[in-house]
C-alpha cells in the first residue's frame, strides 16, 4: 500500500521556514485530526492519514505494522530537506519506532523519536496480549478518555469507527516486537503519571541515539487536555538543523 505524500499526511498549517518538520503518529482507532490544532515554534507539524478511515475510509485498514511503518517512511523521505522528528501516541510510538527504523534503513536518521503513552519496560507476557471483546470497547474508549462517553455509546458513531478500532487492535495485536536494529536517533518517552495502560517497550535498549524518560500528569490520554509542547520543543531545541 504505497500512496504520495498528500495520501499520507496532513499539514493544516504550511511552515516554509521551520527548522524541522515533526511527524505525528495517532493511537489505536486515532486519525491525523487528533493533531490538527498541534503548533509549535520552529517546527511544521504533519498527522499521518492511517488508511481506513476519515479521508481515506474507502481504503482497506493496515494489516500489518511493519508495511505500513515502510509505506509512510517511503513517503517520508520526500520531507527530508529538513530534520524529521517522529511523535507516536500508544499504538502510534510502536508504529513511529518501526518507521523510524525504515527511514533509518533509507539513510534518513530522524531528529528525535518521541514515544508518547509508552515507557520504558519489559514487554507484557504473552497472556497479557489477549485482544478485547468487541462489546468492550465503547467502555474502553470512554474510560481511556480519548473520546466524549456520549459519543462512544452513539451507535452510528460505534458502526464508523469499530471497524478500524477492531483493524488496529489485530495489527497491533499481531506486531511482533524486535530488538533489532537499535535506532540511532535519540528516544524520549512521555508516560502520565496515572496511566496503567501505557504500552511497556525496552526503550531504552532500543534507543542507540540516547534515552530520556518524561513523567508527566496524567492518564493514558494525558495529551488531549495537556499537550506535551513544552517538552517537545525542549527537547527539539537541541536538535541538529540537519
Amino acid at each position: 500500500m504505497t500512496g504520495d505524500l498528500s495520501t499520507w499526511l496532513s499539514c493544516p498549517a504550511p511552515d516554509p521556514v521551520a527548522r524541522l518538520r515533526l511527524v505525528c503518529f495517532a493511537h489505536a482507532g486515532g486519525s491525523a485530526s487528533f493533531f490538527r490544532e498541534w503548533r509549535i515554534p520552529g517546527c511544521e507539524v504533519h498527522g499521518v492519514r492511517y488508511p481506513g478511515r476519515a479521508e481515506r475510509i474507502d481504503e482497506p485498514s493496515p494489516t500489518d505494522l511493519r508495511r505500513l511503518a515502510d509505506d509512510i517512511a517511503e513517503a517520508l523521505t520526500a520531507l527530508a530537506d529538513r530534520p524529521i522528528a517522529l511523535f507516536g501516541h500508544s499504538m502510534g510510538a510502536a508504529v513511529a519506532l518501526e518507521t523510524a527504523r525504515s527511514l533509518e534503513a533509507r539513510g534518513v536518521v530522524p531528529a528525535h523519536l518521541f514515544a508518547s503513552g509508552s515507557r520504558d519496560a519489559p514487554l507484557p507476557d504473552p497472556e497479557e496480549l489477549v485482544p478485547e471483546d468487541d462489546a468492550d470497547v465503547p467502555e474502553r474508549l470512554a474510560r481511556l478518555g480519548g473520546t466524549d462517553p456520549e459519543l462512544a455509546s452513539d451507535p452510528f458513531f460505534l458502526e464508523l469507527v469499530l471497524p478500524y478500532i477492531q483493524g488496529d487492535g489485530r495489527m497491533f495485536h499481531a506486531y511482533d516486537h524486535r530488538a533489532e536494529p537499535p535506532l540511532r536517533c535519540p528516544v524520549t518517552t512521555i508516560v502520565g503519571d496515572a496511566d496503567p495502560d501505557a504500552d511497556r517497550r525496552p526503550w531504552r535498549e532500543l534507543a542507540a541515539g540516547g534515552f530520556h524518560e518524561k513523567i508527566v500528569s496524567g492518564d493514558h490520554f494525558y495529551l488531549v487536555a495537556d499537550p506535551p509542547f513544552a517538552v517537545l520543543a525542549d527537547r527539539l531545541d537541541t536538535a541538529p538543523a540537519g
